[in-house]
């Protein structure tokens, strides 16, 4: 370990502070500009980070491509070997990433940080493990030949990545990426550059210079230059409906692969025969509240059946409002800040719309944190509406808050029909004893990921992705190595 361990995360934040990471080399952008890194909980700015423009992107994509073409030419275990000795290393610094990502994201350090962290460093050791599998397949296509398919890397990848697990959902990107013999460029979170950099600073002590390469900035000067570059040979993006709509019209019109990765207004079924202390527990794991709520995946849709609906309400109520609000940096804090001043204006709006939606009961949970060090800290207790219908505006549109809405039925069909009653379609869940019910509930449900009787979230060796306007193509797996990082090549040798 030759970059000295730093558990001090304002220590770190400044020693990052003003830092690309190109071609193996820590840089300011081009112009000099920066832009204020904010500590949520506190409003207090913790470092400045690069306002990159074209000219920066350009830079660590010329980088990329001449650092891809030796990449690419290295055994494929090699590079196995490469990125999870990343993976290993990362796993030596879960303290240290945990503490830093509570800081720029508010985000709890015992129930969300430290435990990104290490997932973190999973993702790396799971990939690096699955370099074998590159390999194509032999055709019987006739007796003259020798048919075969191999698969090649895409070049340089371009990956723009969110704020509200910007550890996880980057290395969901790279690490597949570059087992793969593909170089990347990576356009952090304007809102959590620091975390995501520090991992970069760690990698390039192992990878060689240019393979991955992350720079800072907002989406009109760094995340659009990147998705246009010509010597970018494929996007992948994590983040809004609205911007992936922009990226993926970009990507078309060059013809190249995008993978998407959107919003989502996800559903979560009690069945009358749940479990029904289960069910609540599942709830608030399913709801993200430790998040804040600022997940696609967040269970912002509860569908509870009339029998259980009450008691359901009452035990969720209670259980959200013994959850503890307040330190981030604190091992008792559950739940931490939302990310910045727009998500909690957005936020606060929502729940503005549901208090005016005629039948709707709010239910405030939990408590503001009373220490003066967080009163000008964004933080929003949780909120649990019921008397809402699925067709309001509060159950159509995603919020990325700590908001759900609990919703009575007695009708299956009618309960799956609503379920489906949106535009997302990233992720579900069905809760109850008859495997039946549960196996069909699943297979209707309009969602790419789907569970029962559980909500984790997405892990190393699952296939991660929407179906609608949740996006396209896969996440996590060996599949989305394969499909969405690799190109087919058929190779036919004539023998005769």
């Amino acid at each position: 370990m030759t970059i000295p361990l730093q558990l001090d995360p304002h220590a770190l934040a400044a020693e990052l502070s003003n830092k690309n990471l190109i071609g193996g080399e820590l840089v300011p952008a081009s112009s000099g500009k920066t832009f204020d890194v904010i500590n949520p909980a506190t409003m207090e700015t913790i470092a400045t980070t690069p306002f990159s423009d074209a000219t920066d992107v350009d830079r660590a994509v010329q980088n990329a491509k001449t650092a891809q073409k030796a990449w690419a030419k290295m055994n494929a275990r090699d590079r196995g070997k490469l990125v999870a000795a990343c993976g290993t290393a990362l796993m030596e610094r879960v303290e240290e990433m945990g503490r830093l990502i509570a800081l720029e994201t508010g985000k709890a350090i015992r129930t969300e940080s430290r435990p990104e962290a290490s997932v973190l460093a999973d993702v790396f050791i799971y990939f690096g493990g699955l370099a074998s599998e590159l390999k194509g397949e032999s055709i019987p296509f006739n007796n003259e030949t020798l048919t075969v398919t191999v698969r090649q890397p895409i070049g340089v990848i371009g990956a723009i990545i969110p704020w509200n697990a910007p550890l996880l959902l980057m290395a969901l990107k790279i690490a597949p990426a570059l087992v793969a013999g593909n170089s990347v460029v990576v356009k952090s979170a304007e809102e959590a550059p620091l975390g995501v950099l520090r991992v970069a600073q760690v990698m390039n002590e192992i990878l060689p210079p240019g393979v991955f390469n992350i720079l800072s900035g907002f989406g009109p000067e760094a995340g659009a230059p990147l998705v246009e570059h010509k010597s970018v040979g494929k996007v992948s993006f994590t983040g809004s409906v609205d911007t992936g709509r922009i990226v993926y019209k970009t990507a078309a019109e060059r013809i190249v692969p995008c993978t998407l990765e959107l919003g989502g207004k996800s559903p979560m079924i009690v069945m009358a025969d749940a479990d029904l202390d289960r069910a609540v527990a599942g709830a608030l794991t399913s709801m993200r509240f430790t998040r804040q709520g600022q997940s696609c995946t967040a269970a912002s849709r509860i569908f509870v059946h009339e029998d259980l609906h009450d008691a359901f309400v009452e035990k969720m109520v209670a259980a959200v409002n013994a959850m503890k609000m307040g330190d981030p940096m604190d091992e008792e804090t559950d739940i931490g800040s939302v990310i910045s001043p727009q998500q909690f204006q957005t936020v606060q709006k929502y729940i503005g719309i549901g208090k005016d939606t005629a039948g709707a009961t709010a239910h405030v949970c939990s408590a503001l944190p009373t220490d003066a060090r967080f009163s000008k800290g964004l933080f929003v207790q949780p909120v649990i509406f019921t008397g809402t219908r699925n067709t309001d505006q509060i159950n159509q549109e995603e919020i990325f808050g700590p908001v759900t809405c609990v919703i009575p039925w007695r009708d299956y069909e009618d309960v799956i029909a609503q379920a489906n009653d949106t535009q997302f379609g990233l992720a579900a869940s069905v809760w109850t004893n008859n495997l039946k019910l549960a196996m069909d509930a699943v297979h209707r449900i309009e969602a790419g990921f789907c569970q029962v009787n559980q909500n984790v979230v997405v892990q190393a060796g699952l296939s991660y992705g929407g179906v609608k306007t949740s996006g396209l193509g896969k996440e996590a797996s060996l599949e989305s190595m394969l499909e969405h990082f690799t190109q087919k090549k058929t190779i036919i040798i004539n023998m005769t």
